[in-house]
């Protein structure tokens, strides 16, 4: 406001009250409440440009929190916990039953998801090398290369577990259970004993990421923290269990294809995608 705004607003004022000074009080009090009024306006309108230009804003744009804007088109993908876990919208990160285990009580919460799921999107690197023989002949600065086999390496699946309920509890403890299991072989007196641990199915993050990976787990870490509170869960064993409210799980998977898949591999129809279509889980 300029101060000629100023000067002439002082100078009405001044006009009422001596043209009626009872109503000078009301008057200054109105005058008071519209100043406030619009500075409360323009302080609104300030904010909210402001909070519009900020990642906060964006995000508020997003869930439709902050009104009389025109949101972005986000595509946020559904995760639910349910039984449908093999639908085409399920993208999160999972490890599939072994159909020997899914009688198991102790296993029962991982076949409402089939298999085992990570709650939170968990870190993984997946490495993959081509290896070159060098050959190197006597007097040359450079030597030659010779190709020998290329090969998806292991890699780790790392994620956090929270806890807040016996639900979840038992959820934690089945993934724990699962992993000891899925890491042994039939030993001893077992039905088929002599076998290898089982072969399982990595999906995660769509097609063309993990679809149908057959992997084996080479070794896995469980996290139990000293600083953590634990739960105590009942229902699975006689003297039930403590887990920790917040753990972090991490296992290492290894890729591995039979030999008649891979007599059957086409380099040509991995380029062009048509594994995707079938079992193979090739990448």
């Amino acid at each position: 406001m300029s101060e000629l705004d100023i000067q002439g607003r002082a100078n009405a004022s001044q006009a009422r009250n001596s043209a009626s000074p009872e109503s000078s009080t009301p008057n200054w009090i109105g005058e008071i409440g519209e100043n406030i009024s619009n500075v409360g306006s323009r302080a609104k309108d300030a904010f909210v440009e402001n909070l519009q230009e900020s990642q906060f804003g964006k995000f508020l744009r997003a869930t439709g929190i902050l009104g009389a804007t025109q949101t972005e088109d986000f595509d946020f993908g559904e995760a639910t916990w349910n039984q449908n876990s093999n639908s085409p919208g399920d993208w999160r990160v999972r490890l599939s039953m072994p159909s020997n285990f899914t009688s198991s009580p102790v296993l029962s919460p991982l076949n409402r998801t089939n298999g085992l799921v990570w709650p939170y999107t968990p870190q993984i690197y997946v490495t993959h090398s081509a290896s070159y023989s060098p050959i190197k002949p006597i007097h040359s600065n450079y030597p030659f290369f010779a190709y020998q086999n290329s090969q998806v390496d292991q890699f780790s699946i790392t994620g956090d577990f929270t806890v807040e309920n016996a639900l979840e509890g038992q959820y934690w403890i089945a993934a724990v259970h699962y992993l000891r299991s899925v890491s042994k072989m039939a030993y001893g007196n077992t039905p088929n004993q002599g076998s290898p641990p089982p072969v399982v199915r990595l999906n995660g993050y769509g097609d063309y990421v993990f679809k149908n990976v057959p992997v084996v787990v080479t070794q896995f870490a469980v996290e139990l923290n000293q600083d953590v509170d634990y739960i105590f869960v009942k229902g699975i064993g006689p003297g039930g269990s403590h887990v920790p409210t917040r753990s972090n799980i991490q296992c290492t998977v290894q890729p591995i294809y039979s030999r008649r898949a891979v007599e059957s591999f086409s380099l040509q129809k991995f380029v062009n995608g048509n594994y995707v279509k079938g079992n193979g889980g090739f990448i």
